[in-house]
């Protein structure tokens, strides 16, 4: 008989394995996501839900990391210690062709990329004290702006949109880099006059901010936009729909990027493939797991937003459906 010792030397064994690590009939992902308060967490939860609904079938077991967003997860997923993950388009499409973000341009083109499919829109929200008559980007010249986590897509972008407009963070009284689930207070407790990210809409932090204090979404327009959406394809124009949050009962014009599924060509074809039936074969289910995926459409999820090669083990899948 196993005494209580060799059990719980049993069960640290088997903890230890990497993600990844097949355990028995087993195989053991993870996907990075973002932080808790935005929309890459419960997506990730949301395709990790419906794989392990099938674990017995495929025997792929997922968890989800909670990161710092989509440039640390592809940082991650290169250095081999994420299977997985959810990034912007955009560096999805910098780090397969080693541009873009400098850490990227050093390290080279990550050929080993591989898209898996897109997921909601990302349109960059700017949200104001209304008291601080911030309307559009140009206004924020000389104001205290969070400019999001030191690293992430989210401050990336933000550096590609000030910069393509002329400015850089010295022309703000204050760039902060606080975490996304700090920014709603900050500004309702006039810390800040605004905070940058991109996220899916609905979004929780955004909510709070137009429910707690007097805010209001800033249109992101203009020349300097219009340019960036045609030299770079990732970017789309769009718009924060009206009555959507409190006290912004008109469309903001505003531009973005699309949140992509990742992974590399170290994450076997058919791990990939069985994540990727998980979703599609369960497809309404899935939509009914956030608010943002309530729009998608399959054949845009893996044509829209796909700025590295797709999967080999996605591309199985989607020959099957006859989409490809």
């Amino acid at each position: 008989m196993k005494t209580l010792r060799s059990i719980a030397i049993a069960s640290l064994v088997a903890t230890s394995f990497t993600a990844g690590s097949a355990i028995g009939a087993q195989q053991f992902v993870t996907i990075g996501t973002g932080g808790v308060t935005g929309v890459y967490y419960p997506t990730g939860g949301a395709i990790c839900r419906l794989v392990n609904k099938g674990r017995k079938t495929h025997g792929v077991r997922c968890s989800v990391e909670s990161t710092g967003g989509s440039v640390y997860n592809i940082n991650t997923i290169r250095g081999g210690e994420l299977d997985m993950g959810v990034a912007q388009s955009d560096w999805q499409f910098h780090a397969y062709n080693g541009s873009g973000k400098q850490a990227f341009i050093d390290a080279g083109p990550f050929k080993e990329l591989r898209a898996v499919f897109s997921v909601h829109p990302e349109p960059i929200s700017i949200v104001a004290r209304k008291d601080s008559n911030i309307k559009h980007v140009s206004d924020l010249v000389g104001k205290r702006v969070n400019i999001g986590n030191a690293g992430s897509g989210t401050e990336a972008t933000w550096n590609v949109l000030w910069k393509a407009m002329g400015h850089t963070n010295k022309d703000l009284k204050l760039a902060a880099q606080m975490k996304s689930s700090e920014t709603p207070g900050a500004l309702c407790d006039n810390k800040i006059d605004a905070f940058f990210w991109l996220v899916g809409n609905p979004a929780a932090l955004n909510k709070e901010a137009t429910t707690t204090c007097e805010a209001n979404f800033v249109a992101v327009d203009g020349p300097a936009v219009d340019k960036l959406v045609k030299k770079f394809p990732f970017y789309g124009t769009t718009v924060i729909p009206g009555g959507m949050y409190r006290g912004n009962p008109d469309d903001v014009p505003t531009f973005g990027v699309l949140a992509t599924f990742v992974a590399s060509t170290n994450t076997s074809a058919d791990t990939i493939y069985a994540v990727v039936k998980s979703v599609f074969d369960n497809f309404e289910d899935f939509k009914k797991l956030h608010p943002a995926f309530g729009h998608l459409a399959e054949k845009d999820m893996i044509s829209k937003g796909i700025s590295a090669p797709l999967h080999e083990g996605a591309i199985r899948y989607y020959k099957e459906r006859g989409w490809m």
